[in-house]
Order: C-alpha cells, then sequence, then structure tokens
C-alpha cells in the first residue's frame, strides 16, 4: 500500500455502476416481467431512459426546484413518465411500486462481495450513495453487500455531487477527510471527493453501460490512469488487493 494512504480507515462507496450492475440487472427483470406481461418492449432502451432520467431528477431537487424528495420517489416519478412513454398501460399500484423498486433488487458485480469481504476485515465500509436508506439496505440483503454501515443522501438531504454528503462521510465516522477513501466508477465523484478532502479509489466498470463499442450502447465507462487517483483498480477485489486487505 501507497504510505500516503497508511491513514486510511475507511472506504466509502459510490454504489450504482460501481458495486452493482444497474443495467443487465434492470433489462434482465425487464424481460422477465414483459414476457409475463405480454409486452414487447426494448427493454435496454427502457433501463437506460430510465437512468437518464436520474440526473435531470436530482438536479430539481438540488436547484430547490422541487422539494427533498428520496431515490425511490425519483426513480418511480421516472416511471410514470415511462410508462407513459412507452405506452404501457392497464399497470396496479401495486405493480408500478414493485417495479420501481427494481433498483433495490440490481445485482452485484462478480468481484463486488468477494472484495468488499477482503476490505472489511481492514476497513470500515459503507455505501456513500444517493440511494436512500431503504432502498441501500434492500440492495444489501439482495446481494449479500458486508457494509459496517449506510451512509449517503438521505442523512444529510443533498445529492452528490454535493459537498455535504462528502463531508457527512467522515464526519459521521469521526474520522479525518484524509482517513476515508471514496470508491467509485466515476471519475466526477472522485474529483468531487478528493475537493473535499477525501482519498480516491477508481474502479474500472467497462460494461457499465453496455458492451464497449455494441450496437445500442448507452454511453461509455470512465477509464482513468495510474496516477489520476490515489488507487486506480480493475475490480474491488483489486482494490482490496492495493490496500494491503
Amino acid at each position: 500500500m501507497k504510505p500516503e494512504l497508511a491513514a486510511v480507515e475507511a472506504l466509502v462507496f459510490d454504489t450504482f455502476g460501481t458495486v452493482v450492475d444497474w443495467r443487465s440487472s434492470v433489462i434482465a427483470e425487464g424481460q422477465s416481467w414483459g414476457n409475463a406481461k405480454g409486452l414487447q418492449i426494448d427493454w435496454a432502451k427502457f433501463a437506460d431512459r430510465w437512468r437518464l432520467g436520474y440526473a435531470p431528477a436530482m438536479n430539481k431537487v438540488r436547484k430547490g426546484e422541487i422539494p427533498w424528495t428520496k431515490l425511490d420517489d425519483l426513480h418511480r416519478m421516472i416511471l410514470d413518465d415511462l410508462l407513459r412513454e412507452f405506452k404501457i398501460e392497464g399497470l396496479t399500484e401495486e405493480e408500478k411500486v414493485s417495479w420501481s423498486h427494481v433498483w433495490r433488487r440490481l445485482k452485484p458485480w462478480p468481484d463486488s462481495v468477494a472484495g468488499l469481504t477482503r476490505l472489511k476485515k481492514k476497513f470500515t465500509i459503507a455505501p456513500l450513495s444517493n440511494g436512500n436508506i431503504a432502498l441501500m439496505a434492500s440492495l444489501a440483503k439482495f446481494g449479500g453487500l458486508p457494509w459496517d454501515a449506510i451512509l449517503g443522501s438521505e442523512l444529510v438531504r443533498h445529492y452528490k455531487p454535493d459537498r455535504e454528503v462528502y463531508v457527512s462521510a467522515y464526519e459521521l465516522l469521526d474520522l479525518k477527510p484524509q482517513e476515508v477513501m471514496m470508491c467509485a466508477a466515476h471519475a466526477g465523484d472522485l474529483r468531487a471527493a478528493s475537493g473535499n478532502g477525501l482519498r480516491t479509489g477508481f474502479i474500472h466498470r467497462p460494461n457499465e453501460f453496455g458492451l464497449p463499442g455494441a450496437l445500442g450502447a448507452a454511453g461509455v465507462a470512465d477509464h482513468a490512469n495510474s496516477g489520476d487517483f490515489d488507487i486506480v483498480s480493475e475490480s474491488i477485489i483489486d482494490l482490496a488487493q492495493q490496500m494491503g486487505a
């Protein structure tokens, strides 16, 4: 482990895309659900459109256009728009709630549980996500994520990259900024964390938006070179190894 990282006591993680594979999970459940309902939908497009609504919805909260709204409820607002856009009709309220909670049932990347389990032996580990507490607790239970605590936006009623979220990570863990490492597959998240004094660990997730270069891929995953952040890793297991866990 790098000497300058010796003070790190806790690692906090972005979750959607970093720890769990949101896209293939939503597509797979959509296909299963659609088959049962007899719906002919492009579920990859549906999943991508749902995710694309995420940042604009959070921005409405951030700008004060709507009051604080937890992510589960933002997901439901976006879903209601998508049901109209894709002309999906006749769902009961119970079905809409269940489908909006697909974000509580996302599968971890194959290395996530093993990597987190290794890290947990040496560090305090927690999500630092825009997901609300109930959502994150459900994800942990569903995927076997071995968190020590659940941190994130709902506790401070701000969404990343607002500074309040990053500051809460070390304040709530009773640590100094440099004793906490933000881990994410998204460079913007890490730059914001670094700007608030946290150490940074990049985890490459090349397939977050679909296979790179594949027809219909929803975006291009972030890439980092050695030296861009304190740690640049290929997986959470690789991150654990580099952190001496």
